[in-house]
């Protein structure tokens, strides 16, 4: 048996698989994100470890006779989050988030600083990153930054509380901007230019290696047995690749979680900065991605759910389904938390255009799925021109739920999209497979293969030919509000 544990935005997942890599069980637990002033977004670790507990304990219940021979643990996270801890592990403040985007002045600061960042990192400075938080700490919280003692991603503090160890691995340290992607190392002119140096970080091991022992208290409370291997893991895309068979270059997947990312595989390090295109380590040995990153997928959903108080995303989702199969009248810009990928932009927001008196739920409920899809094929067009090659694409997360959404997707993108069964395990069920591997020592292509295929949706092309208009319209409504969303 392998644990797979997902630290999201929003909550928790843990997943039990056993050797045939199938579902034996799964927990979850719920997070909430604080957003105390316009542009932040933070979380307190300690909420994280509760959450974690929590749904370890949920299979605990259901399923601790299996739970008992687990053979390791894998992690996955929500990357480029500021957990910052002084001598002690005591945590200094709240974790600032991936999705913050205070630190838009600090990063213009960083490539001054370091003006090699970029050939260094692969890597825009963007808001979302760990490095510009550290910047704006020293900066607006110096009594703070003088007790830093360490700085570790979410993931890799809840690895703190379960083996005592400061450990991260490569795709995850990918994403801070002081890690020599290239080299797979932390990159010492990097930290220098934050004011930081080696001290600061945790140590690097593979995210199928072995990174840590699960501590014998921690084994006792989860009812697993003791010393259990916990893997290096990943962030939670290259935790999704794994789980999806995203493993050899040319095969794709969207991530339909709380953000939206479009990742693909590459056998070599392959950066594109300019056009805000993440270049990053897998969680393999040798190997890299490159992702487009949306910064509000799913998440709209839920929103426009609320805001139209239909109840339920399944309630929305049903009216839109009985309206129509036309493109909605409504153009929805998705940035409802700033956007990344082509844009690089933390003052963008959310706009709905073309509504009238006869505007309704659904057509508003459609211009969002409609609006994430368009925001996604920005960034196909982003990888597309930096050298991708894209020949499958699978979707995973929440939002993979949704037949419709599938359609919108499969006819925006003009491509063929895949449903593997257990899709909406994503990262949490990549975890359990590299935690198999960190045991094992296996040949990853031959462990991390696509699941059974559930379904492909091909796209419609006339739907196409419809959102082909309503893209250019999408593109010509950003740039012309470009400068209203960055006036102070």
């Amino acid at each position: 048996m392998y644990l797979g544990i997902d630290l999201g935005t929003s909550g928790v997942k843990a997943v039990l698989v056993d050797e045939d890599q199938s579902l034996v069980g799964q927990g979850n637990a719920a997070l909430d994100v604080s957003r105390p002033r316009p542009l932040w977004s933070e979380q307190d670790p300690r909420d994280w470890w509760t959450a974690t507990c929590e749904a370890v304990a949920a299979i605990k219940a259901d399923h601790g006779r299996a739970l008992s021979s687990v053979r390791g643990i894998g992690l996955s996270g929500q990357m480029h989050g500021a957990t910052l801890l002084d001598a002690d592990d005591r945590v200094l403040r709240p974790a600032i988030l991936w999705n913050d985007g205070r630190s838009g002045a600090e990063c213009a600061e960083l490539e001054v600083a370091e003006p090699r960042s970029r050939e260094i990192t692969g890597n825009l400075a963007m808001p979302g990153f760990t490095a510009p938080k550290l910047l704006w700490v020293a900066k607006h919280e110096p009594e703070v930054f003088a007790r830093l003692a360490k700085v570790l991603l979410p993931k890799d503090y809840l690895r703190l509380l379960m083996t005592g160890e400061y450990v991260s691995e490569m795709s995850d340290a990918a994403g801070t901007l002081w890690l020599d992607v290239a080299a797979r190392d932390w990159s010492e002119a990097m930290l220098e230019a934050t004011r930081l140096t080696r001290d600061h970080m945790p140590r690097l091991v593979e995210g199928s290696a072995p990174g840590g022992e699960l501590r014998p208290d921690i084994a006792a409370e989860w009812g697993v047995p003791p010393g259990v291997v916990v893997a290096g893991g990943a962030g939670d895309n290259a935790a999704g690749a794994a789980g999806v068979g995203t493993v050899k270059p040319g095969r794709a997947f969207l991530s339909l979680g709380t953000s939206g990312v479009y990742f693909v595989a590459n056998a070599a390090f392959s950066p594109n900065p300019e056009q805000a295109v993440h270049a990053f380590c897998h969680c393999f040995p040798q190997t890299w991605h490159q992702m487009s990153v949306i910064l509000s997928a799913a998440s709209c959903l839920g929103w426009v759910t609320e805001l139209t108080r239909s109840g339920s995303e399944a309630n929305l989702l049903a009216s839109i389904e009985a309206a129509s199969d036309r493109p909605s009248p409504v153009i929805f810009l998705p940035y409802l938390s700033g956007e990344r990928t082509p844009h690089n932009n933390p003052n963008a927001q959310g706009v709905f255009f073309g509504m009238t008196h006869d505007t309704d739920r659904a057509e508003l409920g459609r211009a969002v799925l409609e609006g994430v899809a368009f925001a996604f094929v920005d960034g196909q067009d982003a990888l597309l021109a930096a050298g991708s090659a894209i020949e499958t694409v699978s979707i995973i997360g929440g939002g993979a739920r949704s037949p419709l959404w599938g359609r919108i997707l499969a006819s925006a993108l003009d491509r063929p999209v895949t449903y593997h069964a257990g899709g909406d395990m994503g990262p949490a069920f990549g975890a359990a497979r590299l935690a198999r591997l960190a045991v094992t020592g296996e040949d990853p292509v031959a462990v991390c293969t696509p699941p059974p295929v559930d379904r492909v949706v091909e796209p419609a092309p006339l739907l196409h030919e419809a959102y082909a208009e309503h893209q250019r319209k999408y593109r010509r409504l950003y740039e012309r509000l470009h400068q209203e969303f960055n006036q102070d």
